[in-house]
């Protein structure tokens, strides 16, 4: 298991990243705007990182964070502006029996072979990703229903 990111809600992007790249000395490393989702991320990396990310893939460099700008107003309270922890696995189904046989909920079972979500006892996301290529989906993953929230 890799350490990827943290991710962190943001009502104000500029002001934000005024915050995250002026004063505490981040740099952004990519962003991602998504029309249809209607949502930007900025992933953050602080500047002792930054050689050790261009030896990293793109889409998964470590360790960051990562900045999630929705377009639309929400109302998110304090306790939602934590996003989650998010880790790499090496195979995202072994992963994911090892922690239901220790009693963990799979909150968002790993459908397309590729994330899954499951909650700390104290509510807190983590989010885990196949490490490669998304793994071929398969039963009982497929057909498994998310179960309460992440």
């Amino acid at each position: 298991m890799r350490y990827l990111h943290t991710m962190l809600r943001v009502r104000n992007l500029d002001v934000a990243l005024k915050f995250y790249q002026d004063a505490l000395g981040l740099k952004e490393v990519r962003r991602i705007e998504n029309d249809k989702g209607r949502f930007t991320l900025v992933f953050l990396c602080s500047a002792d990182d930054l050689d050790a990310l261009k030896n990293q893939p793109k889409t998964r460099g470590a360790p960051l964070v990562e900045l999630t700008y929705n377009w639309d107003e929400e109302k998110y309270g304090e306790d939602r502006f934590f996003g989650h922890l998010a880790y790499e696995v090496d195979d995202i189904y072994a992963t994911c029996e090892k922690l239901m046989k220790a009693g963990v909920t799979i909150n968002r079972p790993p459908r397309d072979g590729n994330m899954a979500f499951v909650r700390s006892p104290d509510l807190h996301s983590i989010e885990l990703l196949q490490k490669g290529d998304p793994k071929p989906p398969q039963e009982p993953w497929l057909s498994m229903p998310n179960t309460g929230h992440w």
